[in-house]
């Protein structure tokens, strides 16, 4: 098989690879049908992560059941499944609380696309082997699009993550984005959806702003911190002077939600944050245990994951059209 590799600063190729087998129990291997790029993949294409070239990447996908242990007992070959960024046994202390990015029933931090606690592979590969398949794996509901979902093992969850629970607690909140990639337009569609009362989206990609504000958000290409401005302030940037002005634009008590990956230092306002009593959470994402109900989301037919999709490629082009920058293409293959 082929698995697609990062080879260094916009740079990727396919490289051969054995093919993966069932060599004990709770196992599958399947096959991307549609994947997708995560928002931090620009910049380990760009040459800030974590590690150095080579190793093969992707974390989103959709894929095909081809292959399961006898025992497995949650999906059958063929059927259509998400398969989680992380490695997750389901059972381990940290599984049982939903703390599945921090499993210890694999080395720490394991996980698809960057060979941090293990090599893994990566979900840009013509096949996958999953561990775990019962805990990991959750199938397709019937009737959604893999191409539009292709990002739920990771983006599209996060930001469900990122808000939901938040306008569950706190009917109509007021949010405040301030983002770069595809994780900020999909919390503008789900604030929106799940009732918050203004959505602030700031962004200097005109594009996503114009889609944003098809999402029913108000726009900014840049802002100043808004002093006790909203209820929940979301950061998408991996900047740390754009997490200060979101965590500086909260009232009172709100809640400042980092989607992380910030690979370069910087310095917060911590004095300001916490003269305003600032909640901030920047985490490794638990997208395991929240695939379900951000499906169930997308199903219900009031979210437009697929207006996010910026490009469809066919699964032979990755290797040249990965590195064009492209916002948020999916590569497909055997959809059929």
């Amino acid at each position: 098989m082929r698995e697609l590799t990062y080879t260094g600063r916009w740079q990727a190729e396919w490289r051969d690879a054995p093919d993966p087998v069932i060599d004990g129990p709770g196992q599958a291997i399947v096959s991307p049908v549609a994947a997708t790029t995560c928002d931090v993949d620009s910049q380990i294409l760009a040459g800030h992560g974590p590690i150095p070239a080579p190793y093969a990447l992707g974390h989103e996908c959709v894929a095909r059941v081809v292959e399961i242990s006898e025992d497995v007992t949650s999906v059958t070959p063929g059927q259509l499944v998400v398969v989680p960024w992380s490695i997750s046994c389901g059972t381990c202390d940290q599984c049982s609380v939903g703390h599945t990015a921090h499993c210890t029933a694999v080395p720490d931090m394991a996980m698809y696309g960057t060979p941090i606690g293990g090599n893994w592979g990566g979900l840009l590969s013509d096949l996958v082997k999953v561990p775990f398949a019962d805990a990991m794996l959750v199938p397709l509901l019937d009737g959604l699009d893999p191409i539009a979902m292709a990002s739920a093992s990771d983006n599209w969850t996060l930001a469900w993550r990122l808000v939901a629970p938040h306008l569950q607690r706190t009917p109509g909140a007021s949010v405040l984005v301030v983002a770069r990639g595809s994780i900020g337009l999909y919390v503008c569609d789900i604030a929106r959806a799940l009732g918050a009362s203004d959505v602030l989206y700031v962004s200097p990609n005109s594009e996503h702003r114009s889609l944003a504000e098809t999402f029913g958000a108000r726009t900014a290409a840049e802002i100043a911190p808004i002093h006790k401005g909203f209820d929940l302030a979301v950061e998408a940037t991996g900047r740390v002077d754009q997490l200060a002005v979101a965590a500086q634009s909260l009232k009172p008590e709100g809640f400042c939600e980092s989607a992380g990956n910030h690979f370069r230092p910087g310095e917060l306002p911590l004095l300001a944050m916490y003269l305003n009593s600032v909640n901030l959470r920047i985490a490794r994402d638990n997208v395991r245990p929240n695939i379900p109900a951000a499906l169930e989301l997308a199903a219900a037919g009031e979210v437009d994951p697929r207006a996010v999709v910026s490009d469809v490629f066919d699964w032979e082009e990755l290797p040249e059209r990965i590195v064009e920058r492209h916002a948020k293409p999916v590569f497909t293959r055997d959809l059929t």
